[in-house]
């Protein structure tokens, strides 16, 4: 798993990943919930939908809007398998540990946090 300071360096020079931010109705969502609820269905998200050494739809699982979570893992590419190996060096093929689910979690609640500022 690389750094998060560097993950977040490397980000901020990517134009894609920039672009991403909490439209109003994902902040209002986010301001209504509460960031441990967002937070716990993040942690869900990540178990369902990328967790899986093979996940369905690998790619395009995660929706560009709908919650804030979705938008966080474009913006920091735990979107998908692919974008977790190449951006977090996390192994493409294993399943995800519980460590590495909870550092994707992490990159997301930072990224979340700045949002919310």
């Amino acid at each position: 798993m690389a750094d998060v300071d560097t993950i977040f360096a490397a980000l901020a020079k990517s134009a894609f990943r920039q672009r991403f931010h909490l439209p109003a109705k994902e902040q209002a969502y986010l301001r209504d919930k509460g960031l441990d609820i967002v937070l716990s269905h993040a942690r869900d998200f990540v178990r369902l939908r990328l967790a899986a050494a093979q996940p369905h739809n690998d790619g395009k699982q995660t929706p560009y809007r709908g919650h804030p979570v979705f938008i966080a893992q474009h913006a920091t590419a735990c979107c998908c398998r692919g974008c977790l190996a190449k951006w977090h060096g996390l192994p493409q093929s294993m399943a995800l540990t519980d460590t590495q689910i909870a550092y994707v979690v992490a990159v997301l609640e930072r990224w979340l946090r700045q949002e919310m500022r």
